[in-house]
C-alpha cells in the first residue's frame, strides 16, 4: 500500500495583468507577473478502489465533487487509475487567486510524487485552463500568451500580503465579455532597481503597470471598489491591487508583522470579508 501525499495549491496572485490581444478563438491574451501566497488549499492521494474526490475546509460548501471538478479532471488527465482524492478548500470560490487551477496543478503533483507517473504534456495540462500551467510551475514568473509562456522572474525582494475578498463570486467569463478593449500595452520589462526593495518593487508595478481587468470587474461587483479602497488605507500598505479577474484584492507590506496588523485592522472593520495575511513564496 502506497502512503498518502498530500500538495498545497497555493493562491496565486497576478502582481500586474495587462491584456495585450485577443485570438480568433476568443482567447485573450494576457501579459502578467505571477507570484504565489504561503496560503492555499490542500490536494491529499491515497489509496481507493475508484476514482473518488471528498470535499472539506472552511470554504468547501460553495463546491461539489462532480464530474467537472478540476480537481478529477486534472486526476483523469493523469491516465485511468483509482485513488481517493481529498480537498482541503482555504480559498473563496471564483476570486481571482487560481484557487480551481491551483487544485488541478496541485493534483497533477500529488499523483506524479504518489503513482509515478509522469505529469501529462504541456497541451494537456493547458487544456484544464488557463492557469494550470502557471499554477503548476508554482514560483514567481512573467505569464504570456493564453496561459502557455512562462518565464521565471528574477529573485524578488522579501514580500507579504494581506489578501482581502468580500465574498462575492466574481464570474471570469462575465469580467471578459464586459472588456471594452483588448489591445493595452504588455508590461516592461522588470528592472533591476526594482528588486532592491519590497517599496521599489510596489512604486514600480503603481507606476508602470496595471491591471486591465479592474473597469470590467467593477461592472460585475462594484463593491470591489470598497475593498480596494479599505486595503489601501490599511497601515503600512505599499500597494493594493485586484488579482486576476477578481474580487480578491491584495495588499503589499514590507514585513510579516505590518502584514499581521493590517489584516487583523480589515478583519476588525469588515468582519464577513475573508482576509488572510501570507508570505510571498519564494522560488
Amino acid at each position: 500500500m502506497r502512503q498518502p501525499v498530500t500538495e498545497l495549491a497555493p493562491a496565486k496572485i497576478n502582481l500586474c495583468l495587462h491584456v495585450t490581444g485577443r485570438r480568433a478563438d476568443g482567447y485573450h491574451l494576457l501579459d502578467s507577473l505571477v507570484v504565489f501566497a504561503g496560503v492555499g488549499d490542500r490536494v491529499s492521494v491515497a489509496d481507493g478502489p475508484a476514482l473518488t474526490l471528498g470535499i472539506s475546509g472552511p470554504e468547501a460548501g460553495a463546491l461539489g465533487p462532480d464530474a467537472d471538478n478540476l480537481v478529477l479532471r486534472a486526476a483523469r488527465a493523469m491516465g485511468p487509475g483509482t485513488a481517493a482524492l481529498t480537498l482541503w478548500k482555504e480559498l473563496p470560490v471564483s476570486s481571482g487567486i487560481g484557487g480551481g487551477s491551483a487544485d488541478a496543478a496541485a493534483t497533477l503533483r500529488a499523483l506524479a510524487r504518489w503513482s509515478g507517473q509522469p505529469l501529462p504534456d504541456a497541451g494537456a495540462v493547458l487544456g484544464l485552463g488557463a492557469d494550470v500551467p502557471v499554477c503548476l510551475a508554482g514560483r514567481p514568473v512573467r505569464m504570456r500568451g493564453v496561459g502557455e509562456d512562462l518565464t521565471p522572474l528574477p529573485a524578488l525582494p522579501p514580500l507579504w500580503l494581506v489578501l482581502a475578498n468580500p465574498r462575492i463570486p466574481v464570474a471570469t467569463p462575465q469580467v471578459f465579455a464586459a472588456l471594452t478593449r483588448r489591445d493595452f500595452p504588455p508590461v516592461p520589462d522588470l528592472p533591476p532597481a526594482a528588486l532592491r526593495s519590497a517599496s521599489d518593487l510596489a512604486d514600480w508595478l503603481a507606476i508602470q503597470t496595471r491591471n486591465d481587468l479592474v473597469a470590467p470587474a467593477l461592472t460585475v461587483a462594484p463593491v470591489l471598489d470598497a475593498v480596494q479602497s479599505a486595503l489601501q488605507a490599511t497601515p503600512g500598505c505599499l500597494l493594493a491591487r485586484m488579482s486576476g479577474s477578481g474580487g480578491t484584492h491584495f495588499g503589499l507590506f514590507p514585513s510579516d508583522a505590518s502584514a499581521r496588523l493590517a489584516a487583523t485592522t480589515l478583519a476588525a472593520a469588515f468582519p464577513r470579508w475573508w482576509i488572510t495575511p501570507a508570505p510571498v513564496l519564494a522560488a
